[in-house]
């Protein structure tokens, strides 16, 4: 089980930007897990003990994020790491993979996509920019967004922060066409 020394989340409302009133404002979430690396301060070939157990991890995080959304339902996600600066990239990584993410969509409601990714090293107060996409098809670019998670005092250098981020829709006002979201449920529905 990973060692969390604590959790932290943080949510957006965004009723417009720049154009008109949203009908529903966007809400964008993101949780955190501030944990200890056991690889911290020394290489190892088999990072395996973090993918193994990730399964957990990305089941919470999914579930803590899902519900600070008030009820409304995820049709974007991400998630990203930073590694403190006794450990390296790779840590985040054997964190997320498909193990953590099988676990995060089913924690969200599912979702046929991949799930956007960004991991890297850094120092505590380090701010990460986690990717969204549409959970259904990743080249719904009206989803193409991003959420930013930033903790003062993570993560130390023994410590991973993974996060897991979710949103209620698109970008507010997206308007560079592309395939929609309508036409993926659209698809979806000729298919069964």
């Amino acid at each position: 089980m990973y060692k969390v020394r604590k959790w932290v989340a943080h949510v957006e409302e965004i009723v417009h930007d720049g154009g008109t009133p949203l009908e529903q404002p966007l809400v964008k979430a993101v949780v955190g897990a501030v944990v200890e690396n056991p690889f911290a301060g020394r290489y190892v070939d088999d990072l395996g003990e973090l993918t193994r157990i990730s399964d957990w991890l990305g089941r919470e995080l999914g579930t803590r994020a899902a519900s600070l959304l008030n009820g409304r339902g995820v049709e974007s996600y991400g998630k990203g790491g930073i590694v403190g600066t006794d450990g390296e990239q790779e840590h985040a990584v054997s964190s997320l993979t498909t193990v953590f993410g099988d676990a995060l969509r089913a924690a969200v409601g599912g979702g046929q996509a991949w799930i956007s990714s960004a991991t890297k090293v850094g120092a505590a107060g380090s701010s990460i920019d986690i990717p969204l996409a549409f959970k259904d098809e990743v080249y719904v670019r009206s989803h193409y967004d991003a959420v930013t998670l930033q903790v003062a005092d993570a993560p130390k250098p023994n410590e991973l922060l993974l996060v897991a981020a979710v949103a209620t829709g698109g970008r507010p006002h997206a308007r560079v066409g592309g395939m929609t979201v309508a036409e993926v449920r659209s698809r979806k529905q000729g298919q069964t």
